[in-house]
């Protein structure tokens, strides 16, 4: 059987010649098609999956319309770069027979740094000076300590709880919510004690979202959460766009509600040009980059190129991760 192989993660194709060699001499017939912006949408994936056995995959939309158009043609799995698969309609890949995997835990460090490099800048304005440094000012902004500040943390999956870890070494109150039980004594070892979503919104001076974006966390941050937070709040969100609903964080920021937000993600990426986010200076903003380091990428990377080499038969092993939707 053909060893044919799409890859669409814009992290693989970047350091694709590193695997190349590797690819080739087990006569497996890679595919990249040209990718513009951040992820290829349906009928991109549509087109692009026709004749494939197995995909590594980046945000791509990969609903069931892609499904049933590779599984006409071969497709046997596909494997997610990274946590996320919100973007992959798993109900029709579990009808259909197709296995699908992700990576979890490769890069729970590197976003919780992202998270409280986030943190610390909305606390202390840093984005805000160095803005105003480059156009010829010399702006000082009073700043808030945060030793002694309460944070609320949404999601204490691996990349929460080591976002909590790090907020805690900051000195502040770290409290978390997430819709499982976690064991008391893990969370311990963190520095964050579990709450209910009501008090973490609630008691929080900063609220940072880090939870997976599912049907139940969809616009989580809605009008009503936040109305339940303290006047002047600040937010990070390193998550997923949708957990979000921009137009009532627009609203909130209008009113004052939330002082300032550091958005690592959007609902619609990139962000629009006439996005309302961008006329308030006080934001930052990032590009869905939490996870970009070097060490992590080349981990990842490596990590999806010998789990197809697994599902290929290649290393003669079966698949070292254990997939989230069975074939």
């Amino acid at each position: 059987m053909n060893r044919t192989l799409l890859v669409t993660c814009g992290h693989l194709v970047r350091h694709y010649q590193r695997f190349a060699a590797d690819l080739e001499a087990q006569g497996i017939v890679v595919s990249i098609p040209p990718v513009k912006g951040q992820q290829l949408d349906s009928a991109e994936m549509c087109e692009a999956i026709v004749g494939q056995r197995l995909v590594i995959a980046g945000d791509d939309v990969i609903d069931r319309p892609v499904l049933e158009a590779g599984k006409a043609s071969g497709l046997e799995a596909i494997i997610k770069w990274g946590i996320g698969t919100d973007g992959i309609d798993k109900p029709a890949a579990a009808e259909l027979g197709i296995a699908v995997y992700n990576t979890p835990g490769v890069f729970s460090e590197e976003v919780a740094d992202c998270a409280a490099g986030y943190v610390a800048n909305l606390a202390r304005g840093l984005h805000l000076m160095n803005a105003s440094v480059r156009s010829g000012g010399w702006l000082k902004v009073e700043g808030m300590s945060l030793s002694g500040r309460t944070v609320g943390v949404i999601g204490l999956g691996g990349i929460g709880r080591a976002t909590c870890r790090r907020l805690n070494a900051f000195g502040m109150t770290v409290i978390g919510y997430d819709p499982a039980e976690i064991d008391p004594a893990l969370l311990a070892r963190e520095g964050v004690t579990q709450a209910s979503l009501d008090e973490v919104l609630s008691r929080g001076d900063f609220v940072v979202v880090t939870c997976a974006l599912t049907p139940e966390s969809y616009h989580l941050l809605s009008t009503e959460a936040f109305a339940r937070m303290k006047d002047g709040v600040r937010l990070v969100n390193v998550a997923r766009g949708p957990v979000v609903d921009e137009q009532a964080l627009i609203a909130a920021l209008e009113s004052g509600k939330v002082a300032t937000a550091a958005l690592d993600v959007f609902e619609t990426e990139p962000l629009p040009a006439d996005s309302p986010l961008r006329k308030f200076e006080q934001l930052m903003f990032g590009t869905h980059n939490g996870s970009n380091t070097a060490e992590a990428v080349d981990r990842v990377n490596r990590l999806t190129v010998d789990l197809a080499f697994d599902l290929f038969g290649i290393s003669g092993k079966p698949p070292r991760l254990v997939p989230l939707v069975a074939a």
